[in-house]
């Protein structure tokens, strides 16, 4: 180890034999700045790197030294919170800690849902060591030994929330600040939190969001190793239609044959994978499909070309509704490098599951955030070498018929804009200001039952009052409570103690209970009494059926809707289940990037022929219709506006406009006002300028389906128009955009003149 690393030598002497059994010459710096800002455990930290960029090291170096130092100097041995938001990488995060645990004499403890009770049970019987947990399972054990949590985390050093990013901005997180605060006030005093990430845009927010109120005194430490570059290409694709029209393939199993999935298929998409296949086997790739039933389908056509050629089948599925087996024995085989295997996957390893080393990123279609691209690739390219990006674009063939936005290629020009943006170093900043009704319901409950009773005054002192949901203010929170009241959430006693009222009681019983976000329930799917996984049972599967899962094709042979089971067998037909779920809203510099991009800049150089051609296609067409200079575009009997703007202000200037009397319908890339004139949307846009009387809430007040989170459907309609209004409008933002479209319809009109 270099003589000149002073943060090596605050390691313990133990950790430091660790080291240098690992054979490491020097500590990466984001190691060396860390090590001293949490081995003293006076500060909260954020370590910001790319995957593999030693953030695990870079807190528990300092974390297990800091566990041994206190025992040294005759400390019962300390106990530390590891909390992520996936089991897989607890459990990955665990193989790790007890290689480097095993000589310590600290305690490692994986828990959630997969873990035995008799693992649990030992830390009960004696807490101590890292504790690693989902948010979920903190709030369990909140819940059910809440009188005992002053007991058990007695010794708490430290709390570290690996993946930080993933929580920022929803109700998870809120749930996670929540959870934070409950533990400091039962133990009576502050824990140094350690944040863990690899894409943080907006490092104070972060910061705010890891220590709610003091995140101007929280330590930033971010890697600036530069990385072994990056080779990219973003491939294009014109639609191309099916083999066999939908007609053709009915008449052909009519008659008692089969159709091949290929005949079926757009010849496109056949064309996507028919790439992956020629130019991904013989190495470890990761796939990123966008949606779950994306992943099967080109699973089973990569499949299908290995089976066809006679070649080792190297493309399987990952995502998270596959059976926890199926999902562990695909993280193994990208480990060893034994043979080349590449996952078609979800967004379920984007995150830091260690995975070692992969030859290139896939994405098919674009992305849905700059955040996630770079996460993405930050899967290859490791150990100094150049990261691989393929991005996957199919556009529609543009005829006399194609609306006006699609002849822009949407798709293609998000992703390039994406792309742009990950090379400029930018990435979404997450969006504050949400009220987080719904998880205060659950957090409220959970209070409850931890103390075996509240009054409403404690309630707020502890959810409200310096604490996360302190913007929801104390009035909200009364009306919040007497709601609760009133649809019994919550009984009063005579006393004033607030407990879990006969609906409560019901949901606090329930295993899901301790999740903030809505999951739908599940069937198993069964083969030969084997879990391969679960699907969601809003979308219906009837016996005899044809469905393709992990991969392979299944004929369902019957559907237990007592135990939501279906049990399943091997088949030659099938498609792939939808399982529901959508894309993510777009920020505002993503379509700004886009608008730049289609009014005359260059092609990149990244782009292949076919993504070249559909680029300056596009841009004709952006031009054609005057887009630069003038926002609205005659269809049919309806008016196009295209503002060039993110989903929430697009969103909230179509709720304007809708309350107005005018409706109007995000279509991703523009606003479609159906049976209006550019003269009417163009009067609707000045009173939106002058109605200054419009609130949020009235806005939403409009809204039907409101009720979009977990507890939404307890809340009042008042209540919800409030929440879903603090989180899907931004009434400043929408009435700028207003007044930016209004400006350049008017200067257009002026220079006509």
């Amino acid at each position: 180890m270099s003589e000149a690393s002073q943060a090596f030598d605050q390691l313990h002497p133990r950790i430091q034999r660790w080291v240098f059994r690992q054979h490491w010459k020097t500590l990466r710096p984001t190691q060396e700045q860390a090590i001293p800002a949490i081995v003293s455990g006076d500060n909260d930290v954020i370590v910001a790197a790319a995957t593999a960029g030693g953030k695990t090291e870079a807190a528990f170096l300092p974390v297990l030294s800091r566990l041994l130092i206190d025992r040294d100097n005759g400390a019962p041995v300390g106990t530390v919170l590891y909390i992520s938001p996936l089991k897989a990488l607890i459990n990955d995060q665990h193989r790790r800690l007890e290689l480097m645990a095993q000589d310590l004499d600290v305690p490692t403890v994986p828990w959630h849902g997969d873990v035995s009770r008799t693992h649990k049970k030992r830390f009960l019987d004696k807490p101590s060591g890292v504790l690693l947990i989902t948010p979920e399972s903190l709030e369990a054990i909140l819940m059910r030994h809440g009188q005992h949590i002053p007991h058990l985390f007695a010794n708490l050093l430290y709390i570290i929330v690996d993946e930080l990013h993933a929580f920022i901005g929803g109700a998870r997180g809120m749930q996670l600040q929540s959870l934070m605060h409950r533990m400091e006030l039962a133990i009576g005093r502050h824990v140094p939190r350690v944040g863990l990430s690899a894409t943080l845009g907006d490092m104070p927010m972060a910061a705010a969001f890891l220590r709610p109120g003091h995140g101007d005194a929280v330590r930033m430490i971010i890697d600036s190793e530069d990385s072994g570059g990056l080779m990219l290409q973003i491939r294009g694709y014109r639609e191309l239609p099916p083999a066999l029209t939908p007609q053709g393939a009915s008449e052909r199993e009519n008659a008692g044959k089969d159709v091949a999935i290929e005949e079926s298929l757009a010849g496109d998409l056949l064309d996507v994978a028919g790439h992956i296949y020629a130019n991904l086997r013989g190495q470890n790739n990761l796939i990123f499909a966008n949606s779950r039933q994306n992943v099967e389908m080109y699973s089973d056509l990569l499949r299908r070309a290995c089976e066809r050629d006679r070649v080792p089948v190297e493309f399987f599925p990952h995502h998270g509704s596959l059976g926890k087996e199926l999902r562990s024995d695909l993280e193994e085989a990208l480990k060893n490098e034994g043979r080349p295997v590449s996952a078609v996957c979800t967004s379920t390893l984007e995150m830091g599951i260690d995975i070692g080393s992969v030859a290139s990123v896939a994405q098919i279609g674009a992305p849905h955030e700059v955040a996630s691209m770079r996460q993405r690739l930050g899967r290859s390219g490791r150990r100094g070498e150049a990261a691989v990006l393929r991005i996957y674009v199919r556009e529609k063939t543009i005829d006399v018929n194609t609306p006006p936005q699609d002849r822009l290629h949407p798709q293609l020009f998000q992703a390039v804009a994406m792309t742009q943006l990950l090379l400029d170093h930018w990435i979404e900043p997450p969006r504050a200001g949400a009220l987080h009704l719904s998880t205060l319901i659950q957090q409220t409950l959970s209070v409850i039952v931890q103390y075996g009773g509240a009054t409403a005054q404690s309630l707020w002192n502890i959810l409200g009052k310096n604490a996360p949901f302190a913007g929801v203010g104390q009035k909200r929170f009364i009306r919040l409570l007497r709601r609760m009241g009133e649809t019994e959430l919550l009984v009063q006693m005579s006393d004033g103690l607030l407990l879990p009222g006969a609906v409560g009681e019901k949901l606090v019983n329930h295993y899901s209970f301790y999740a903030a976000f809505a999951t739908p329930e599940e069937f198993i799917l069964s083969v030969r009494g084997r879990t391969i996984g679960r699907l969601p049972i809003d979308r219906p599967i009837a016996e005899g059926s044809l469905i393709i899962f992990g991969g392979r094709r299944w004929r369902v042979l019957n559907v237990d809707n007592e135990h939501k089971r279906i049990d399943l067998a091997h088949s030659t037909g099938g498609n792939p289940p939808r399982f529901g779920g959508t894309g993510g809203v777009i920020a505002d510099r993503v379509r700004q990037e886009m608008f730049r991009l289609l009014n005359g800049a260059e092609p990149p150089k990244y782009l292949d022929r076919v993504a070249r051609e559909l680029f300056e296609e596009a841009q004709y067409h952006f031009g054609s219709l005057k887009l630069a200079e003038w926002p609205l575009v005659r269809q049919g009997d309806q008016t196009l506006i295209f503002p060039w703007a993110g989903d929430i202000a697009m969103d909230t200037l179509a709720a304007l406009m809708t309350y107005l009397g005018i409706e109007a319908h995000n279509e991703s890339i523009c606003l479609n006002v159906p049976a209006a004139k550019p003269a009417a949307v163009t009067e609707a846009l000045r009173s939106i300028i002058a109605e200054e009387s419009l609130t949020p809430e009235s806005l939403a007040s409009a809204v039907l389906n409101k009720a979009d989170e977990k507890y939404s459907e307890w809340l009042s309609e008042d209540l919800l128009s409030e929440d879903w209004a603090s989180h899907r409008l931004d009434m400043a933002a929408g009435r700028a955009l207003a007044q930016r479209l209004l400006n350049s319809i008017d200067t257009s009109q002026a220079c006509s003149r």
